[in-house]
């Protein structure tokens, strides 16, 4: 299960209120593991639904394997659709080499996303194929398929355990995307028990084997609602590169719109 970078998302929140205190009865009640992991994200989802839309910054620090660091500015437009998954527009303002870029993404509650990418020195948009959501975006650790919102319908789910995490209590669940052409085989993920936030997820490839982490931590709240994690850090374990999100600049209800967020609008997304 992922959250929209990125990319937004997502990322990697959920909701908090009086509901905080009280336990889904149908984790408690759930028979089988597979139930139990089911009910848990669906609580997930629950707990991050009814923000509207967001504007946020992001700094990306993409590390290689030696150390060296490459800094990159960007700006998140996202924006919650009713009866199907989050749009959310990526622009990038520096280095000078990716200016101009933006990167659009539709995310669906059943099949493939729509994803597409505008290159400034092309002057033209690129449409990421289905195939291809499993490469990396603009660089970084984070695959194209990373950026899409978190649905519940888009995998199968088991509850693995309890555990801790940083002194928390955590929910550990595996899922199983069902969706084509994903580069991932499954995932395991670590959610508090109190505010159902993503503090990690463990990704693995198509060969089942240990593929990249992401731990997500520094959680602030908005809205008196709804938390974000400010930092993100995405360990890739096969290449030893790495890519660290820091998140600022919140701003929930900013008015905006279903043609914010148009295809035909990339080349002119300042």
């Amino acid at each position: 299960m992922k959250q929209v970078l990125l990319i937004a998302s997502l990322l990697v929140a959920s909701l908090t209120s009086q509901a905080d205190q009280i336990v889904n009865p149908q984790i408690t009640d759930a028979v089988t593991p597979q139930e139990k992991g089911l009910a848990i994200a669906e609580e997930m989802k629950a707990r991050n639904t009814g923000w509207g839309d967001s504007e946020a910054k992001m700094t990306m620090i993409l590390r290689d394997k030696g150390g060296n660091e490459t800094d990159r500015k960007v700006r998140v437009k996202s924006l919650e659709v009713e009866g199907d998954g989050d749009k959310s527009l990526s622009i990038f303002d520096e280095p000078r080499d990716v200016e101009g870029t933006a990167f659009l993404t539709y995310s669906h509650i059943e099949g493939n996303d729509d994803q597409w990418l505008f290159l400034p020195a092309l002057k033209r948009v690129k449409r990421i194929s289905s195939s291809n959501k499993s490469g990396p975006w603009m660089g970084s650790e984070f695959a194209y398929e990373d950026l899409s919102s978190f649905e519940v319908e888009k995998y199968d789910y088991k509850f693995l355990r309890e555990d801790e995490l940083d002194g928390e209590k955590m929910y550990v669940v595996e899922s199983y995307p069902t969706y084509e052409n994903s580069g991932y085989s499954k995932t395991i993920t670590w959610v508090d028990q109190e505010h159902f936030r993503v503090h990690r997820i463990e990704f693995f490839d198509t060969k089942g084997d240990a593929l990249k982490t992401m731990d997500v931590s520094d959680f602030k709240l908005y809205l008196d609602k709804y938390w974000r994690g400010h930092r993100q850090v995405m360990q890739n374990h096969q290449t030893g590169k790495s890519t660290i999100v820091k998140w600022s600049d919140y701003e929930f209800n900013t008015g905006l719109e279903e043609s914010d967020f148009n295809k035909s609008s990339l080349k002119r997304a300042r």
